[in-house]
């Protein structure tokens, strides 16, 4: 019998290149725009009141720390470096628009997203490298709390709940600020999802 943890999955606020549909991954540091932070100041008295416990563990990058500022005011930050955003190489800071009649455009959208981007990741290696920082994060710190909370990316969210539910990786588009609660079963070898809800503003959706 392992040990029983919840964990907090949140999704940073918006930014300016959410708001215009760009495409923007580790290569681009943007801070929340005024919209995104208005909404996180909104969500932040709607968390579950458990979010507030425990420990929390956020990407570097600018726009993941300041959303966790907003929602934990008050709570130590563990930056973990390899839960960035995935990198989309030369697509970084574009839009689909922009690359309508980009070659390399059209034939990463032909893989199904699943080559690599022009000088950047493909899925795959995201997809194993977030869920390696996220599983070592785990079973580094379950020692030490049962709750965990992770200020990252919408691409973090959707690699780990592919992992743990088995489903496809687009049936876990987060929106900003969304959060999905999971209840997990710890052991020295293993990690086993119990369940998961679904909470943007921490109202099941």
């Amino acid at each position: 019998m392992g040990k029983t943890i919840e964990c907090l999955l949140i999704r940073h606020g918006k930014t300016q290149g959410n708001i215009e549909h760009r495409y923007i991954g580790s290569g681009v540091d943007q801070p929340l725009c005024e919209e995104g932070i208005r909404a996180l100041c909104e969500e932040r008295d709607q968390l579950p009141r458990e979010a507030g416990e425990g420990l929390l563990f956020v990407s570097p990058m600018l726009r993941a720390r300041m959303t966790a500022e907003i929602l934990f005011p008050d709570r130590p930050q563990i930056v973990i470096p390899e839960l960035t955003e995935m990198s989309f190489g030369e697509f970084e800071g574009k839009s689909a628009d922009e690359m309508e009649h980009d070659p390399a455009y059209n034939k990463w959208i032909e893989s199904n997203g699943t080559i690599a981007f022009p000088g950047g990741e493909s899925r795959a290696e995201f997809e194993a490298r977030s869920l390696r920082a996220f599983l070592e994060t785990i079973h580094s710190y379950a020692g030490e709390t049962d709750r965990f909370v992770f200020v990252f990316h919408g691409g973090n969210i959707m690699s780990v709940m592919c992992h743990f539910t088995g489903k496809g990786y687009f049936d876990f588009i987060a929106e900003n600020g969304e959060c999905i609660l999971l209840k997990l079963e710890v052991s020295e070898d293993d990690i086993h999802l119990l369940s998961y809800n679904r909470i943007f503003g921490g109202y099941p959706v």
